[in-house]
């Protein structure tokens, strides 16, 4: 690997590895790091990482984010130049279970990514955030210009803690960050652990899609490629820092540090209903539908205003519901043989 490699995190993972594919098809230099762990069923995860490896600027480094050794020689062997990191231990309703592991891989593990691109004059960090951070924030859309100080699960707040922490590097240090905070990302080689994939599972299975708050939800459902196209195009603009930033009347989303949040969304919540009524419609079946009342961390509705990235990149999200869900139904079938 020439010291050009781009460090993506989480390379295994669901948007790790198209931002990787992605990176790979330019012909981009990338070393993907993962922890490859059982947080969901990790042959899903094996898949993804055997075509990253039919590339031959592609190197896999199996590390522990938390690992604080390894992660400063890894860091010292390459100097990355970029760093794309989408490690996290994910999902709202994990963390009502198993605290300790957001506090590992999110925070003690951003930790050292910071502490390694601090050291090793990391031109941009790119990190995932998430539209969980707007917590207990009504306003829709939501805007990377509102204050979000009220998180309702952990693994919001340890996202929240990303996106300051990452903003006290950018101060010290002039570390040029770009936080970025998706919404309900979905396509093919998705998370088994959202609701596109459940949904798809049930259907197939004939057992009930539980429908929380009875159903009555809105996701702002953003198409990985769709993602992968904004992430992509970010990498070259890196943040200068806001000349106009005041502490008087501090705007939320950007900084006189080289420091800078953009929403990754849709622009346009679909109701679960609809989405639920598409995948019947491309899996030839009808879902049986049990109605339950809001879980505990949860939201009734995310939506994302986007005017910053159409603004600073050009990005509008070009996938319509309708086209994504019969691009991820066909992944679903083929991938699972059904």
């Amino acid at each position: 690997m020439s010291d050009r490699a781009v460090l993506v995190t989480g390379a295994a993972g669901f948007i790790g590895f198209h931002v990787a594919q992605r990176l790979l098809s330019a012909g981009r230099e990338v070393v993907g790091l993962d922890i490859v762990n059982n947080y969901y069923d990790p042959r899903l995860k094996e898949a993804r990482l055997d075509i990253l490896k039919r590339h031959s600027n592609f190197n896999f480094v199996k590390l522990d984010l938390a690992d604080r050794g390894m992660m400063k020689s890894l860091f010292a062997q390459h100097r990355f130049p970029i760093v794309i990191h989408l490690a996290a231990q994910a999902g709202v309703r994990y963390s009502l279970e198993n605290p300790h592991a957001y506090i590992d891989a999110n925070v003690e593990g951003f930790t050292n990514v910071l502490e390694g691109c601090r050291h090793n004059a990391c031109k941009h960090l790119l990190f995932a955030s998430s539209s969980s951070v707007y917590g207990a924030n009504t306003k829709l859309p939501f805007s990377a210009q509102d204050n979000v100080d009220h998180p309702i699960s952990l693994y919001a707040a340890s996202k929240k803690a990303n996106e300051l922490m990452a903003h006290t590097y950018s101060h010290l240090y002039r570390l040029p960050a770009t936080g970025l905070r998706f919404f309900t990302v979905y396509g093919p080689w998705g998370r088994p652990d959202m609701a596109m994939f459940i949904f798809a599972k049930a259907i197939l299975s004939g057992t009930p899609i539980k429908l929380f708050n009875h159903g009555n939800m809105r996701r702002d459902f953003t198409f990985v490629e769709d993602v992968t196209e904004a992430i992509v195009r970010l990498i070259d603009c890196p943040p200068q820092g806001n000349p106009n930033w005041s502490g008087d009347a501090p705007d939320p989303a950007s900084s006189a540090a080289p420091w800078k949040i953009y929403n990754i969304g849709n622009n346009n919540p679909e109701d679960i209903m609809r989405v639920v009524s598409l995948l019947e419609k491309n899996f030839g079946r009808t879902a049986t539908k049990e109605m339950l009342p809001m879980q505990p961390g949860d939201v009734p509705a995310t939506y994302a205003d986007i005017e910053d990235l159409a603004r600073d990149i050009g990005f509008r999200p070009a996938t319509t519901i309708e086209d994504g869900i019969e691009r991820f139904a066909k992944w679903y079938r083929e991938y699972h043989k059904v």
